[in-house]
């Protein structure tokens, strides 16, 4: 099978969780290529995602690895079989990877939890508060640019608004809600937005007040998305080099411990959609 010219989130995931099962194993590449009657280049490439594997060859490869796991093995299979097309696909070419890694990975989420505290959360914000982050922070780009961004950000939404909603619960501090990325209608407008969305129970939100106490986290902004089984989770943190996925089991589980230490320091949902009513009455 030749290589896949594009490279996807999921097949790449596929990989590497194939290379981790292998290396468990102490087995090399080219000891697991004998397996599959193949050679190490190949497997080089399943394991790097730039080419596809068969669900025989996936089931093949977890017998010989000796893992038992079944409700893992069944989604390392689901994987590695699926051939939908996402609609982020329409913006390959047009905008980076990153863009599109992000919209799949949220895709098959089976839940989401999040931590903002500079902004609104990506899956809650209007069209105009795109628009605004996105050309404020990146003065480079064009009209286009802006609203090709901005345009994927809204579709992003598909996942908390489809027939079956993915579970979504994120944590906004204050100052994410009050600072003014446009003019004051759209803050307004914006924060109407994000009650909507809390009524129609598309999002839980919780809120961080701004002179809570003992609360240090001012860079725990993160994005969890769980996986069909906790092995699969994965989680999106921001670093100076771009997005960053992390897919190692001792980091998810710091960082679901510091999504709790952020939820325990945050407002209750019925409190935080109260107080952002009451930040709703300020801009009238």
């Amino acid at each position: 099978m030749p290589p896949k010219r594009h490279l996807t989130a999921r097949r790449v995931r596929l990989g590497a969780e194939l290379r981790k099962l292998r290396e468990a194993t102490g087995m090399t590449a080219k000891e697991a290529a004998g397996l599959l009657e193949s050679d190490a280049v190949q497997m080089s490439q399943i394991e790097s995602g730039t080419v596809g594997v068969s669900a025989k060859r996936v089931r093949r490869l977890a017998a010989n690895y000796a893992c038992t796991d079944e409700p893992l093995i069944e989604a390392l299979v689901a994987m590695a079989t699926d051939r939908t097309r996402g609609w982020w696909e329409e913006y390959r070419d047009v905008l980076p990877q990153a863009f599109l890694d992000g919209a799949e990975v949220e895709h098959h989420a089976a839940y989401l939890r999040e931590v903002v505290i500079h902004y609104v959360p990506g899956l809650l914000q209007t069209a105009d508060y795109a628009r605004a982050v996105f050309g404020y922070t990146n003065p480079g780009l064009s009209e286009e640019e802006v609203a090709l961004r901005a345009e994927l950000r809204m579709q992003r939404r598909a996942v908390i608004e489809r027939d079956d909603p993915t579970p979504y619960e994120t944590i906004v501090h204050e100052f994410g809600l009050r600072v003014h990325v446009s003019d004051r209608q759209a803050s307004l407008t914006q924060l109407r937005f994000i009650l909507d969305k809390i009524e129609a129970g598309q999002a839980t939100v919780r809120v961080i007040p701004v002179e809570r106490e003992h609360f240090a986290g001012a860079g725990a902004s993160m994005l969890y998305l769980g996986g069909p089984v906790h092995q699969l989770d994965t989680a999106l943190r921001d670093a100076p080099t771009g997005v960053r996925y992390i897919d190692e089991q001792p980091r998810l589980e710091q960082l679901r411990t510091l999504f709790r230490r952020v939820q325990s320091a945050s407002l209750d949902p019925t409190a935080s959609r109260d107080f952002i009513h009451r930040l709703v009455k300020e801009l009238r």
